[in-house]
């Protein structure tokens, strides 16, 4: 078997991705729509294509190794706002899986919120400057400074009561339908659209996308954090977050468990969203790089608490390097180029190619650029 084998998939078009956003991340010929992920895995909803005489796609290899691929990774790319939405753990994912199934909710049905029996931690890494992102609730003392810029507008001061009461209240009050949230939420958007601070820019955005969707306000709640290229976020089970818009390359458990809350035409189910959601305020769990090697950082998520029974990583390879990789791993070349040699076997790798080891390698990167390689540990 050869050591690297050519991997393929078609970018999904979800309406918030970036009009030929992946192809330009890549390099690749553009679609002309909106390109908004690139799923590079063996998720049976879009499965990677292998160019293999014995397999069609990493779901055949996956079964015919009798292994399981334990990260999905992705390049994705959005132009708007993705929905507020947090993901489950492992023991909420098989409960939840394991109840839908048993109700016969079909896999393809719309109101399905468990895909499959799988938790969803997931790191993003940006690669062009300004990636904007929400992430994780912050501490309520900086919203209430953010509300007082949008003054003495009706039902404002029943939040603002909540909040001091803590996160949870005030974010269950947002989203439980009540007609005095209604009005809140079109009185805040109308005070945003004559101010000019980035909270009522974030209003104004959202309400252009979302017209009087609770989750605008819900916003207003969390961190607002802007990446530079190379800097990451991580977002472990139960963490609420929304990417605003950029591009970067993602790493997660191989799973669509998604329970969202707002700001999307998708499905909403803001009760099981609330079932998962870890209220606890603080700041933006960034994920910062730990070099492993010369010319090699790992993203990590074992560095951080939330992450220590994570089974995956996320190397980043930018010159010369030798790194050991202990699993089946799919290298994505995001700028300039490699030569990658395990043993007697050589690949070149450029900007927009996308290769698949099938077994544990002790790989030697030759070149400069920009090398993702993902990996379980």
């Amino acid at each position: 078997m050869s050591a690297f084998l050519p991997l393929a998939n078609t970018p999904r078009d979800y309406a918030w991705g970036a009009v030929d956003g992946v192809s330009r991340a890549l390099g690749w010929p553009g679609s002309g729509g909106p390109e908004a992920e690139l799923w590079l895995g063996a998720h049976p909803l879009s499965p990677a294509t292998l160019d293999h005489h014995r397999w069609e796609d990493l779901a055949d290899w996956q079964q015919d190794a009798d292994a399981r691929l334990p990260f999905l990774l992705k390049v994705l790319s959005a132009e708007s706002a993705l929905s507020l939405q947090a993901h489950p753990t492992t023991a909420q994912a098989r409960s939840g899986f394991a109840r839908e199934e048993a109700e016969g909710v079909p896999l393809t049905a719309r109101e399905r919120n468990y895909k499959d029996p799988y938790a969803k931690p997931e790191l993003i890494v940006a690669t062009e400057h300004g990636f904007e992102a929400l992430c994780g609730f912050r501490d309520p003392a900086e919203t209430q400074r953010a509300l007082a810029g949008f003054g003495d507008v009706p039902g404002l001061k029943l939040w603002r009561e909540l909040l001091d009461a803590g996160v949870e209240p005030a974010f269950t009050w947002l989203l439980s339908g009540a007609p005095e949230v209604t009005d809140l939420v079109q009185s805040v958007i109308e005070r945003a659209e004559s101010a000019s601070d980035p909270d009522a820019e974030l209003v104004t955005r959202l309400a252009a996308l979302h017209p009087g969707d609770p989750g605008i306000l819900v916003a207003l709640m969390l961190n607002r954090v802007t990446l530079a290229v190379g800097e990451a976020l991580w977002l472990p089970a139960g963490n609420i977050h929304a990417y605003l818009r950029g591009t970067g390359v993602e790493l997660m458990g191989p799973s669509d468990n998604v329970l969202r809350g707002g700001l999307t035409p998708k499905h909403i189910d803001r009760a099981e969203l609330q079932t998962v959601l870890d209220f606890t305020p603080g700041p933006a769990s960034r994920l910062a790089p730990v070099p492993v090697a010369p010319g090699a950082v790992a993203y990590r998520p074992a560095s951080v608490p939330s992450g220590e029974d994570v089974d995956f990583e996320l190397l980043l390879v930018t010159e010369d390097a030798a790194v050991d990789l202990p699993t089946p791993a799919i290298a994505l070349a995001m700028e300039g180029s490699f030569t990658l040699a395990e043993g007697d076997e050589q690949a070149e790798i450029g900007h927009g190619d996308i290769l698949f080891l099938p077994e544990p390698a002790t790989l030697q990167a030759t070149g400069a650029g920009r090398l993702f390689i993902a990996a379980g540990r």
